[in-house]
């Protein structure tokens, strides 16, 4: 009995040079070469006949690249494979997107995924705290107003003055630091940014008079305008639809900090150590985070892969005309020009006010004036990024309404200043106020990212800035001239007036417009 034959039949014989086929057997047919005569492996036997084991045909891509490796790959092929399997493909980027650039299609590398996903929550950790140091190093001023007046024998429009030249600074930065952002590295950006307006925040500390305070104020304006837009851009690279409200609400929930670290950090060491020392202390620990920026930020997947692909980026002009065909993001301009004159009053004067209206140390006023507000909006912050991503799921538009409708509920609170409430009152109005607001500004920076397409939102992003701060620098100086006349719980309460529009106009883009302009960032973004 011949071993090579099937099932230990015996293996007929041929005298022909040709094999010649087994006979078919009912209802199988055989595979193409199953049933010749064939040279047994590895011996000089004469032939014999041994059928060869039929192929079976991988069912699916995925059984037939194992297929393919079980047998073998060679050259490039096999290479390739192995490359992948290590996730050290020259053609994957560093969170295990492969890029073809001709195509310009991505896989993803599951090795690499759960490393990627830790990498973008220490990317959102890390701008958070750049955010608080941030609004910590613009805040900080106004803790120490009363010691700059008694110092320099400065007049209200002078303080004032001293926050409306950074908005001004800022705003006229910010559409170039949005271009930039478009076009370079925004990891770079971000600590370029970091590391300058920290330096700037050291120097004020050994400012001699109001001019030098003035052209310091004007520097940390364009040092801190490059910032924001490359940050939330790059937030919106590494983050989806489904965790960018809880990404972004953590950036937010830093900037918010900071306003209270700036305000009561800055107000004490000024009660116990002079005006200077805050400066000081807060400028060399952002030249200390940026040192550290290169263990935790990279630039987002989205943007290495058209890095691979090589791309073209869009101009300038392009971005700005199609920024002007989308309805929506005019309304969210206004309603950034509405509520950044109201935020920006808050934060100048309101420790003012309570250093003057209930005689607070330097300390306690600067605390309160942060704390109170801040504190609510962070808390604010923290459930509207739960509220925005739950109402996104049923249509991203629904971010439009939430925000909308938190800022028609939040105005009527600040009313309460016009009965001149004492210290419990004044908690009472502005903790609310706060709370509801920071509800809808956690679907801020959502919405725009979805309304606007990838290679845009920078540019979006530094021209509402433009806005908000230019128009909380006419706000904060027209309060200082209206602060004798009027006094600042009448200034306070017409901020209300403020959000009612602002909350009106985003109900109506959520109503008439939010629909058709997300179509057409969708289009756009193919």
């Amino acid at each position: 009995m011949d071993p090579a034959s099937p099932r230990g039949r015996p293996a007929p014989r041929t005298r022909g040079r040709r094999a010649r086929s087994l006979p078919r057997r009912a209802g199988r047919r055989p595979a193409p070469g199953a049933g010749r005569y064939c040279r047994r492996p590895g011996t000089d036997q004469p032939r014999s006949l041994a059928l060869r084991r039929p192929h079976r045909r991988a069912a699916t891509p995925t059984a037939a690249a194992g297929a393919a490796a079980r047998r073998g790959l060679r050259g490039r092929g096999r290479q390739c494979l192995a490359n992948r399997r290590r996730g050290s493909d020259p053609r994957q980027d560093r969170h295990g997107l492969a890029v073809d650039a001709a195509g310009g299609r991505r896989t993803v590398n599951p090795g690499k995924v759960s490393a990627w996903r830790e990498a973008r929550w220490q990317v959102a950790g890390f701008l958070a705290c750049a955010a608080a140091l941030n609004y910590a190093d613009r805040a900080a001023l106004s803790a120490v107003l009363p010691a700059l007046r008694s110092d320099f024998a400065l007049t209200d429009v002078q303080l004032g003055l001293l926050g409306s030249i950074f908005l001004w600074a800022y705003a006229l930065g910010s559409p170039f630091a949005g271009i930039l952002a478009d076009r370079w590295s925004r990891r770079a950006l971000v600590v370029w940014s970091l590391a300058l307006w920290s330096a700037v925040t050291a120097l004020m500390g050994a400012a001699s008079g109001f001019v030098a305070l003035a052209i310091l104020r004007g520097a940390l304006g364009l040092a801190e305008c490059l910032y924001l837009p490359a940050a939330t851009a790059l937030l919106a690279d590494h983050h989806g639809p489904a965790t960018r409200g809880r990404a972004m609400s953590l950036h937010s929930v830093g900037l918010n900090f900071g306003v209270v670290l700036g305000g009561a950090f800055a107000g004490y060491l000024a009660e116990h150590f002079g005006w200077r020392a805050g400066f000081w202390v807060l400028g060399l620990g952002g030249v200390g985070l940026a040192l550290t920026a290169r263990f935790f930020v990279t630039d987002g997947p989205a943007a290495q892969a058209q890095a691979a692909r090589a791309a073209p980026r869009a101009t300038v002009g392009e971005a700005l005309r199609y920024l002007l065909r989308v309805p929506s993001y005019h309304v969210l301009l206004a309603k950034a020009m509405l509520a950044g004159v109201g935020v920006w009053v808050f934060l100048n004067w309101l420790p003012l006010y309570f250093r003057e209206a209930f005689d607070l140390s330097l300390g306690a006023a600067g605390f309160a004036g942060t704390f109170m507000l801040q504190i609510s909006t962070v808390l604010g912050i923290a459930l509207g990024g739960w509220i925005s991503d739950r109402a996104a799921a049923r249509g991203a538009k629904q971010r439009l309404l939430v925000q909308g409708l938190s800022y028609l509920a939040a105005a009527p609170f600040l009313l309460l200043f016009l009965a001149r409430p004492g210290f419990a009152g004044v908690t009472v109005a502005v903790s609310v106020f706060s709370l509801l607001r920071g509800v809808g500004q956690a679907n801020e920076n959502p919405a725009l990212c979805e309304l606007i397409p990838v290679q845009f939102r920078s540019t979006a992003i530094g021209v509402m800035n433009t806005c908000a701060t230019a128009a909380g620098g006419v706000g904060v100086l027209l309060a200082g001239v209206l602060k004798r006349t009027l006094g600042l719980d009448a200034i306070f309460a017409g901020i209300s007036v403020l959000f009612l529009l602002a909350g009106a106009a985003l109900v109506a883009a959520y109503r008439f417009a939010a629909e058709r302009d997300l179509a057409r960032a969708a289009a756009a973004s193919r």
